[in-house]
Parts: structure tokens; sequence; C-alpha cells
């Protein structure tokens, strides 16, 4: 028998982005709510070991080289052996501590309530949470929300021991800043911790199979980073087949290619992905199966095959976005409590953390060829805008791609200094249908990076003389 005040309406197990948004969304209609995390501060390990670490310490990169290229070369910044990522991320303990403070006063005026420890299923309806002295405390709940995020995938012929071989989670540990770096992967978490150490100094080869980093990207766009990271002294090397990687128990990491090649840096990144955290949480005791990639099936509401129970984030699988997380939490309680579900578009930007930024939604040039067959691609170089040189950084590209008459608007792809700010401006443009010409025809304010999206719409509407205008094309050619 659960004691009365252990039952609760919801209970929701992590406190990530996606968490978070779910207990407060239950609370703000009337339901009383727990949220359990398994360390003492809320924010799962977007705090802790991912996004807010890994952008600090990308910005104090963007800084300092941004400080040097802007002071036309009066300031260099030299490679420091003995530099240590401590110093490098002296703001990082603030913004963590602000974000803790903002993320537990939300929760705590939104009424939800907190428990400390590991949680299980013991139920359906019943979660088990074991704190950090081994007290077991067991809570019941009528709807139950997993948010427990994911973790770095440990390949098994690599033995990652977190001070020499290092996975995402751990490789801001490290006491110094390396003179070499080897990266095995080329998703976007390998590409954005790469590009910042490369940013840094640090002689950076990334390794992969694949022939291209971020393989789901535009092509354009996979270049101006390429372009970006080869200035900084970084190397991608694809079709790239890796037989072995040790610590030789000196003084490097050594790589053994299939070809036979041996390379060797100082300190070696494994990111060939994330897993969900599901393998603790006793699923089974819920009724509850993984599917073969290690996720939970849902429905378009966040449901399992459990009715009662939701999963949400990186537990479910891609987009794997904070943003998108935080909306799946928000919904999955909007249904369980009233069985409404407020609309959501699927134009949801991706935004890429790597040296330049990267930014997309919509559709691709090649995703637009593939179900469109013919499209007008319009371009806006950075070179070309005022404010990339005033930045001191004219590397970056605008695209719009729009169907065949050039004037309905498709996609948005953006690489270049502030392209995760930029790419929503093409964001509500595609949600509220607005044409390319909207963008020709609008005044920006100079000098600004937006001004690329005119440029590129001026550049769409040229490529209209050898096509059929309508009389609004026309007249923006005259």
């Amino acid at each position: 028998m659960i004691a009365t005040g252990n039952h609760y309406e919801v209970i929701v197990i992590g406190s990530g982005p996606a968490g978070q948004n779910a207990a407060i969304e239950a609370a703000r209609h009337g339901a009383r709510v727990l949220i359990v995390e398994r360390e003492q501060n809320v924010g799962g390990a977007c705090v802790q070991y991912g996004t807010i670490p890994s952008k600090t310490l990308r910005e104090t990169a963007v800084t300092l080289t941004a400080f040097r290229r802007r002071s036309g070369g009066v300031y260099e910044i030299s490679h420091d052996s003995h530099l240590s990522i401590s110093s490098l991320m002296t703001r990082l303990e603030e913004v963590v501590r602000a974000h803790h403070a903002t993320a537990k006063q939300c929760l705590t005026m939104a009424g939800v309530e907190r428990a400390s420890g590991k949680a299980c299923f013991v139920s359906p309806n019943e979660v088990r949470v074991t704190d950090v002295a081994g007290t077991d405390q067991i809570f019941s709940a009528e709807y139950i929300v997993v948010a427990t995020g994911s973790r770095p995938r440990s390949p098994d012929d690599i033995a990652v021991d977190h001070e020499n071989i290092l996975d995402s989670d751990s490789i801001l540990s490290m006491t110094y800043l390396p003179q070499s770096l080897i990266v095995l992967g080329s998703g976007v978490i390998a590409c954005e911790y790469a590009s910042t150490f490369a940013a840094l100094g640090v002689r950076v080869t990334m390794l992969d199979r694949y022939p291209a980093p971020m393989g789901f990207l535009d092509s354009d766009l996979i270049d101006v980073f390429l372009t970006r990271f080869s200035a900084s002294g970084g190397e991608f090397r694809g079709n790239c087949s890796v037989q072995s990687l040790v610590w030789d128990n000196v003084s490097s990491v050594k790589v053994r290619l299939q070809t036979g090649e041996i390379l060797s840096a100082d300190k070696a990144l494994i990111a060939q992905g994330r897993v969900a955290n599901l393998d603790s949480l006793n699923i089974a005791s819920a009724g509850l199966k993984a599917s073969e990639r290690g996720l939970l099936k849902v429905n378009e509401y966040c449901q399992t095959t459990v009715p009662h129970i939701f999963a949400v984030g990186d537990t479910i699988g891609p987009p794997a976005l904070a943003s998108a997380s935080m909306e799946q939490g928000r919904r999955a309680m909007c249904y369980a409590l009233t069985g409404r579900i407020p609309p959501m578009s699927d134009l949801i930007p991706t935004g890429i953390y790597t040296i330049p930024e990267m930014a997309t939604v919509g559709l691709t040039e090649m995703e637009a060829i593939g179900l469109y067959g013919d499209v007008i691609v319009g371009k806006a170089e950075f070179s070309r805008l005022a404010r990339a040189h005033i930045m001191a950084q004219s590397t970056g590209l605008l695209k719009l791609v729009a169907d065949k008459s050039g004037e309905k608007l498709l996609g948005v792809q953006i690489a270049g200094d502030g392209a995760t700010e930029l790419v929503h401006l093409g964001q509500m443009a595609l949600l509220n249908q607005m044409s390319v010409d909207t963008f020709a025809t609008t005044v920006f304010n100079f000098p600004t990076l937006a001004e690329a999206y005119r440029m590129a719409a001026l550049d769409v509407i040229r490529q209209r003389k050898n096509k059929p205008l309508t009389s609004r094309s026309a007249m923006l050619q005259v």
C-alpha cells in the first residue's frame, strides 16, 4: 500500500529540458507533480556535461579568436601548452549556477515537488527512488513521464578511460589543453568539439568512415565548415576505417588505420553517437520494451505502448534537440491531462554550434529536388556583407531554396557566424507561407548579417528571367 503522501498525478523521471517542461506544464494544469533527478541539482546532462559546458567553451574560443582577428593582428594569442580547460571556462561555474537557480525557481514557482535519487519502475504505476544514502522510497502516479536523456555511446573495442581516451561527457575534464587531438566520428558533437579545439590552437584530426561530416546537412554548408576547419589547422579524413585505438601507456594515443597507417595524438575523443538512459529503469516492470535501437516507441502524443506512460527527449530518438524535447514534454502533459493537444509545426530549426555555426529549417536543396524535381536556389555569400567584414569573419553562406516558380520558399540553410539566430527569420517565413519576394522588398538594417536574406532572395528573382513570370515577379525584375 502506497502512502497517500507518496501518490501523485504525475511523476517525471529526469529534469533535463524535456522533463522540466513536462513537470511545469502538468503543474500548470493543476496536477500534483513530482520530478525525480539522480543528481543533486536539476538540469540533467544538458547542464552538467552537454549543452551548457560545451557552448561555454565554444564561446570562449570564438571570443579569443575574434579578438585577434578584429584587432587587425595588433594582438596575438599564443597557444600555451600548460593552459587548463578550467582557465578557459572561468565563467562556466557562474553559467551553470545561474541555470540551476533558474530551473529550480521555475519548478518551485510552479509547485513541482522534487526527489533526488535513482529511479526505477516497480510496476506500471510505481517508481522506486534510491537516494545517495541507499534509502528507498516508492512513489505512485496516474501518469509517468520518462525523460532520462542519453549518454555517450562507448564502442566495445575501445577502452574509454576518461583521462586519455575521452567521450563527450569527460572531454572537458582534461587538466590541460592538448597539443593534438584525434576525434573519432563526424556527427554534430564530434564537429562541435573538433572545431572548438582547432580554434584554440589544438591540432585536430577527425576520422570517420563516411566521406563527409554531418552527412544530413546541405553540401554547401559542409563545404563552409570544412573550409573554416581547415583554416584553423584541422584535418578531416573521411572513408577512413579505424582498426584500433589505444593509449600507449607512455605519452600518446595510437590509432591504427585499416591501411596500416598509425596516427598519434595527445588525446582522443570518441564521439560516435549517444544511447538512451533506459537500462537502469527496469522498464520491463512497467510493461515497456526498448526498440532494437534502444529507444522507446511513442505515438504523436509521446505516449508509449502503456497508455499512461509517456516518453520524451533523447529516450525516443530523433530529432534529439533540446528545443524539440521541451515541446514534447509540454505537449505530452497537455494530452494526458486535457485530452487535447496544441497544434505543432514540424518546421523545427536545427542549430549546430560548430565554428562557424550552421543552421537549417525546411527542405535542403537535395530534399526539395527529390520532392519537386526542379527548384531555384538563391545564395548570399557572407563575403558580400559589410557586417561580416566588420566582424572580421566573411566566411559564410545563406541559401534560400524555392520551388521552380521561384516564389514559394521551401527551405533555408545557413553557415556562418550568427546562423543559429538568423535561421528563425526563415522559420517564420516558412510558417507564414511568405513568398521569397517578401525578403526582396523588405528593408533590412545596415550593416547586418540579416541582409543576406534580401541578397539571396534577389538571386532567386534574377534566375526567373528564363522562366514564365507572374505579374508580381515581373514587377520585381523591372
